[in-house]
C-alpha cells in the first residue's frame, strides 16, 4: 500500500538519521549565493512553470506523468552540482541532507497526518443551502482551516456543502467563494493553515506569532468576503426557480470523531517541537538535526497510523479518499525543494547575488524593506506558481533570519505570510487545496469555470480591491 510505504520511508529515514549521528558537528560546506549564476535557478523555474501550464495544456499526460517530469527537473539541477568544480560532490550532498532532513520530510509528514485524519470524518445530514447556511458552512470551515490545515477543513466540508446546494441552480459562486475562505484564507492563523506558514516555522517562527501577527488581517478579508458572498448568494437565491429539495431529512451526524482527538495530537506534536528544547540533537553530514523535531515526526506518524487503522473504511469511501493527492504533492514537492536550493543561496547574497533586481525590488536603496511590495510581490507569485516555495524564496530575501524578522522587521514576515495565503486563492493552482475542490466539485456535475475564467471572473473583481484595501491598512 502507498501509505505504508510513504510513512516506513519516512520512518527508515528519521531512523538512518540516528544511526549515522554524531556528536560533533561543524560547518556544513555550504554554497555561496554570490557566485552562482541565474542559470542555476532554471530548474526551478521549470519545475514551477510545469505544475502551473502542463494541467492546462496536456491534463492527460500531467496526470500520468508529473513524477517523471519533477524527476527530470531535480536530476537537471543535480547532475550539473556533481559535475561542477567549485560545488561538487561534498557541497551536493549536504545541500540535500539538509533540505530533505530539516524542510523536506518535515513539511511532507504534516501534510500527511493531516490529510489522513481529516479524511478519516465525515460530515452527514440533511442541510438546506440557504444564503445563511452556506455562509454558515464556509464560516466554519474557515474557523477549522487554521487548525485542521486548508486541505482538510476544505475536504471535510466540500461534499456536505455540495449536497445542501444540489437542489439549486447558481451555485458555483458558492464553491468559489469556499476556496476563498476555506481553502485558502482559513489557515492564515497557525502553522497547521497552511503550507508556508509551516515552512515558515520550520525556518524558526514561533507557533504564535503567526495568531497574533496574521489575526486582524485575516478578520478583515473573511468579513468582507463573507458579506459579499452573503448578498450574492442572496440575490441568487431569491430569483432562482429551486428544483425540488429532498425532504429525507437525513440526522446531523458527526462519523469518524475519534480522528479529531488525533487533530488535538497533531497540533501537540507541533507546539511540543516549539516549545521543548532539550538541546540534544544528531548530526548527519554536518547537519544538525534536533531531538524535538525527531520527536514530532515520529509522533505524526503514529497519530497517522492510528487514524488508518482505526478509521472505518465505510468513512473513507463515502469520503472518496484517494492517496493520489498525497503522492502528487510529495513527488512535486521533492523536485521544488531539491531545485529551490541554489535560487535561496542567491537570494541570501542579497545584492551581492543575480536576484538582485528581485531584491531591489522589496526593498529601497539603503536597504529598508518595502512591504507592500513584499505582500504583492509574494501574492502575486503565489497565485500562478505555489504559495509554499514562493514564501520560502521572500521569506529568504528578507534575510531567512527568523528571530530578525519576527522581532525587527514583523511587518514584512507579515506581509510575506499575507502575500502567500491570502493571494494562494487566486487561481487553481495557488494552493493544493483549490483544484481538489473544484475537481470533487466537477465530479458532482457542477461546470466550474476554466483556468481564466476563475481568475479573471472572480479572483480579479473580488479579491484584487481587497487586497488593495489590505495593503493600505496593514502595510
Amino acid at each position: 500500500m502507498i501509505h505504508k510505504k510513504m510513512a516506513i520511508m519516512a520512518t527508515v529515514l528519521l531512523s538512518n538519521g540516528l544511526l549515522w549521528a554524531s556528536s560533533e558537528g561543524h560547518a556544513g560546506p555550504h554554497l555561496d549565493g554570490a557566485h552562482l549564476s541565474a542559470f542555476w535557478i532554471i530548474p526551478f523555474v521549470g519545475i514551477l512553470l510545469s505544475i502551473a501550464l502542463f494541467p492546462l495544456i496536456a491534463p492527460e499526460f500531467w496526470h500520468h506523468h508529473f513524477g517523471k517530469v519533477s524527476a527530470f527537473w531535480a536530476v537537471s539541477l543535480l547532475i550539473p552540482f556533481l559535475l561542477n568544480e567549485q560545488i561538487g560532490f561534498s557541497t551536493t550532498i549536504y545541500s540535500l541532507i539538509h533540505t530533505g532532513f530539516l524542510e523536506y520530510i518535515p513539511f511532507i509528514i504534516l501534510l500527511l497526518a493531516l490529510f489522513t485524519i481529516s479524511g478519516g470524518v465525515q460530515l452527514r445530514g440533511s442541510l438546506i443551502g440557504t444564503p445563511v447556511v452556506n455562509a454558515g458552512i464556509i464560516l466554519i470551515g474557515t474557523i477549522l482551516a487554521s487548525w485542521m490545515g486548508t486541505t482538510g477543513a476544505a475536504m471535510l466540508l466540500i461534499r456536505p456543502l455540495i449536497r445542501a446546494n444540489k437542489h439549486r441552480k447558481n451555485k458555483v459562486h458558492v464553491i468559489v467563494f469556499f476556496i476563498f475562505l476555506v481553502a485558502n484564507i482559513g489557515g492564515s492563523l497557525t502553522p497547521l493553515g497552511d503550507p508556508p506558514l509551516f515552512l515558515g516555522f520550520l525556518k524558526g517562527v514561533d507557533f504564535f506569532w503567526t495568531t497574533t501577527q496574521m489575526i486582524l488581517p485575516m478578520i478583515f478579508m473573511v468579513t468582507m468576503l463573507l458579506i459579499i458572498f452573503f448578498i450574492l448568494d442572496t440575490y441568487h437565491y431569491k430569483n432562482e426557480v429551486l428544483e425540488p429539495i429532498d425532504e429525507s431529512n437525513e440526522k446531523f451526524a458527526l462519523k469518524g470523531s475519534f480522528n479529531l482527538v488525533l487533530i488535538l495530537g497533531v497540533i501537540g506534536a507541533v507546539l511540543l517541537s516549539g516549545f521543548w528544547h532539550p538541546n540534544i540533537h544528531f548530526t548527519i553530514y554536518h547537519v544538525e538535526i534536533e531531538l524535538q523535531n525527531i520527536a514530532r515526526d515520529v509522533l505524526l506518524l503514529i497519530l497517522t497510523w492510528l487514524s488508518w487503522t482505526k478509521t472505518s473504511k465505510r468513512i473513507r469511501e463515502a469520503n472518496e479518499f484517494t492517496w493520489f493527492p498525497i503522492v502528487e504533492v510529495a513527488k512535486l514537492f521533492g523536485a521544488i525543494f531539491i531545485t529551490i536550493i541554489p535560487a535561496i543561496e542567491i537570494l541570501k547574497a542579497g545584492k551581492n547575488g543575480a536576484l538582485k533586481m528581485v531584491v531591489e525590488q522589496v526593498s529601497t536603496e539603503g536597504g529598508e524593506p518595502i512591504n507592500r511590495m513584499y505582500f504583492w510581490l509574494t501574492g502575486i507569485l503565489s497565485s500562478f506558481l505555489d504559495n509554499a516555495p514562493t514564501y520560502l524564496v521572500f521569506f529568504n530575501t528578507a534575510g531567512g533570519d527568523a528571530d530578525y524578522l519576527m522581532n525587527q522587521i514583523p511587518n514584512t514576515l507579515l506581509a510575506i505570510s499575507a502575500g502567500a495565503v491570502f493571494m494562494g486563492a487566486n487561481t487553481y493552482i495557488g494552493n493544493a487545496p483549490n483544484f481538489m475542490v473544484k475537481s470533487i466539485s466537477e465530479a458532482s456535475d457542477i461546470e466550474m469555470p476554466s483556468f481564466f475564467g476563475y481568475f479573471f471572473k472572480y479572483a480579479l473583481p473580488i479579491l484584487f480591491p481587497l487586497y488593495l484595501l489590505t495593503s493600505y491598512l496593514f502595510f
